[in-house]
């Protein structure tokens, strides 16, 4: 359907549309027509994707002088679900318009290990062993020595990349100018003409109009002043499942060492100094050439293409300024590097936690080296210039001595004294039975990180499913966004039953508050309610703990009462891992189990990787069950730092960051079970801290609409009616004539704007 909207004329790839998702295009107009940031949720399973795509690819198609659309979101098969929904709009757009439809590129950007065809490399599964092989094979110095063309014979002869090389000779004339390619597609792709997919992607990147890769790409400085450097600042940024954005700007300016990777680190500086010296002895020329850039200025040294980019966006002021003189000669460099690493070992030697601010740090290390602290902010691309220099291939093996420096330079730069704790743990507090000292300079301010994308880009949306409480975002960000909007569920037959379950079958209270954690009576009225849902719900029950640590303390005692004999009755029992590869098996034998009919139970942890991008679609989601809140580990110096400064700069109370965080976890969780509106699932709460209202309004609208009071404070018994009404009901199939939910025609849009 085609229909106009304040003006703008959108192409929508079906017959006819939610109201929500109408709504939520308005709000996105909105938020496009004055150029500026956005927070939406918009329920999930109600094609939040296609709505947003098939707005953004209209308003560009209506205004040309926009810029490319930039898709962020997190995992490979969100990845390429975009990619699915992007390719069924612009069929249905050139259907329209036919011959007049403009051309459109849209590529998928995700790592070597994703994306690489060489057999040789795609044989190691890991990350970092794809990314050295694939340095060892593309080097511009290991392909100066072979001095071949694509068309010798002799190309895998020096080890190098046919691929890369068929690649490299088409030069600037790559024709590829039209289509949509994800992953799998730019393999093909790569396959049929011998280019590397991976270094095709990156090169299309600057004249593509719609890209979609991951967070990281725009938000960490390392990797975002290599690929995103040269997107347009008119483009529009779109941040999609963006529920944990401020973890992320977090995680992305944060260094941790413990004593083992700050050994290796200092292996790192003997093996450079060695290098080094091997190097003034057989060719002098070359340090001296990277001496006289460095006088020039890191403008001259950085490389956009180095796999060792600037942990931090630097001003133009720095970009045009000399190395300091004391760290230009290559020798004192790594002289002075072993000799902050030497300190940082011996201040790693406490026996209690110490905090410091990025301003005491350097006062002390000045005073104890005797050294200027202002070279440690350029060490990071001083490193990152040497090792092209020693024509370093093996980059994996020096990532301890590159973490030193990305320290050093975070905790240098004068626009990060604010906003970073330096905190030194002799042990990990989970595990104090084993003294590993740990330091961490953690990031404290998220908005940190995203303040250079809101400050560039004229448009950032960050949407998605569970975004409530929505008014904590802009203080979290710091940003003032032009719409902040929490969408309800238009529908016509409830296809979701949230409850929430207080009390077992001998009426205790359930919880799983730490004082109650180890309570008997508690573990076994989770293990009875299990059952009873075992018993009475087909096909596949999710369950979320608090904890891996909560996950093995009730799965122990459930298999001593028997508990776990008792479910197996009924269905078979998979538990999700700290390993991915155990944890992806057992998820594809889960979906066999309930592919055959014999049901099956998930046991998982929220902020696992079950709870983060995993769909529980139709019959492999018909329950999901959370055991508890699940609050952060309370007892983190990282986090406890976090929360005392969340309170002095933006008037965040403890114990609000903490519900906030907990329940945009919890729904995080019971939304895996709905993924459209077709679909029907039950969404347990089970802890009596549920039904507090201050818990219950922290919760999104499109599962509050649905928690009526008859759902709340229920015991198991009430609880496993109402799941037999619930699923009696929603499993049969609706009248004749009666729809899932509220549609909107092309024909009620066009009234809709009459009226």
């Amino acid at each position: 359907m085609k229909f106009n909207l304040d003006g703008l004329d959108v192409f929508f790839p079906y017959p006819t549309i939610y109201p929500e998702q109408y709504d939520y295009m308005r709000q996105l107009k909105n938020t496009l027509d004055a150029k500026g940031g956005c927070l939406l949720e918009m329920p999930t399973g109600t094609g939040k994707t296609v709505s947003l795509l098939s707005l953004i690819t209209s308003y560009q198609y209506a205004h040309p002088e926009t810029g490319k659309l930039v898709y962020c979101t997190r995992t490979v098969p969100e990845m390429s679900k975009c990619m699915e929904e992007l390719k069924r709009v612009m069929d249905h757009r050139k259907q329209l318009l036919g011959d007049d439809a403009p051309s459109i590129l849209g590529v998928c950007l995700s790592s070597r290990r994703n994306m690489c065809i060489h057999p040789e490399v795609v044989a190691n599964s890991d990350r970092e062993q794809v990314d050295a092989m694939c340095r060892k094979k593309t080097a511009p110095w290991v392909r100066q020595q072979a001095d071949t063309d694509p068309s010798d014979s002799n190309i895998e002869e020096f080890g190098l990349c046919s691929f890369y090389e068929k690649y490299s000779a088409q030069g600037s004339d790559l024709p590829l100018h039209e289509g949509i390619f994800n992953v799998d597609d730019m393999q093909a792709l790569g396959r049929e003409k011998g280019w590397c997919p991976y270094f095709v992607t990156r090169h299309v990147l600057s004249f593509a109009n719609v890209i979609v890769y991951n967070y990281q790409y725009m938000l960490d400085p390392k990797v975002s002043n290599m690929v995103s450097n040269e997107i347009s600042r008119d483009s529009i940024i779109v941040f999609d499942e963006a529920h944990n954005i401020d973890n992320v700007c977090i995680e992305a300016l944060s260094v941790n060492f413990n004593s083992r990777s700050l050994d290796r680190a200092l292996r790192n500086t003997e093996t450079l100094g060695g290098m080094v010296r091997d190097l003034e002895r057989s060719d002098k020329a070359r340090l001296t050439a990277e001496y006289e850039r460095l006088v020039r200025g890191l403008s001259e040294t950085l490389d956009v293409d180095d796999a060792l980019s600037n942990p931090i966006h630097l001003p133009e002021e720095i970009l045009n300024e000399a190395i300091p003189g004391t760290i230009r000669q290559a020798g004192h460099f790594v002289q002075m590097l072993g000799s902050v690493t030497k300190y940082l070992m011996e201040r790693m030697k406490v026996s209690q936690v110490e905090k410091e601010t990025p301003s005491i740090f350097l006062q002390k290390i000045s005073q104890t080296l005797t050294l200027e602290t202002k070279p440690f902010q350029f060490f990071y691309s001083r490193l990152s210039s040497l090792m092209r220099t020693l024509k370093i291939i093996d980059l994996e093996e020096f990532i301890p001595i590159s973490q030193v420096s990305d320290f050093l330079t975070l905790v240098s730069t004068p626009k990060y004294k604010d906003g970073f704790m330096l905190i030194l743990e002799p042990y990990d507090p989970r595990t104090p039975e084993f003294r590993d000292p740990i330091l961490q300079f953690a990031c404290l301010d998220a908005s940190l990180a995203i303040k250079p994308v809101l400050d560039r880009f004229q448009s950032v949306i960050i949407t998605s499913g569970t975004l409530s409480p929505i008014d904590l975002y802009p203080k979290l960000l710091n940003f003032k966004p032009i719409v902040a909007e929490s969408l309800c569920m238009s529908i016509i037959r409830p296809c979701i039953c949230p409850m929430i379950v207080t009390r077992g079958s001998d009426q205790t209270p359930i919880t799983s508050a730490y004082s109650a954690r180890n309570d008997k009576s508690v573990i076994i009225n989770y293990g009875s309610l299990l059952v009873e849902l075992a018993r009475n719900v087909p096909d596949g029950i999710v369950c979320f703990f608090t904890s891996y640590e909560y996950l093995e303390n009730v799965v122990s005692e459930w298999f001593k009462l028997q508990t776990l004999d008792k479910i197996l009755q009924h269905k078979l029992l998979f538990i999700e891992t700290k390993d991915i590869v155990e944890t992806t098996l057992a998820l594809d034998n889960f979906r066999r189990a309930c592919d055959s009919g014999r049901g099956a139970i998930f046991l998982s942890v929220a902020r696992g990787k079950v709870s983060e991008g995993i769909d529980f679609d139709r019959h492999y989601g018909r329950c999901v069950v959370l055991f508890g809140i699940p609050f952060q580990y309370t007892k983190s110096h990282i986090l406890l730092a976090r929360l005392e400064y969340l309170r002095t700069k933006f008037q965040i109370k403890e114990e609000d960051f903490l519900s906030f965080d907990a329940l945009r976890q919890s729904a995080q969780c019971v939304g895996r079970v709905i993924r459209s509106k077709a679909d029907y699932g039950i969404m347990i709460f089970a802890d009596q801290r549920y039904n507090h209202a201050n818990k219950i309004s922290k919760l999104p609208q499109w599962i509050t609409q649905f928690l009526t009071g008859g759902n709340k404070n229920l015991s198991t018994e009430e609880a496993v009616t109402v799941c037999k009404e619930f699923l009696r009901d929603l499993a049969q199939p609706p009248p004749p004539g009666v729809q899932y939910s509220k549609m909107l025609t092309e024909a009620d849009l066009q009234q809709q704007m009459i009226e």
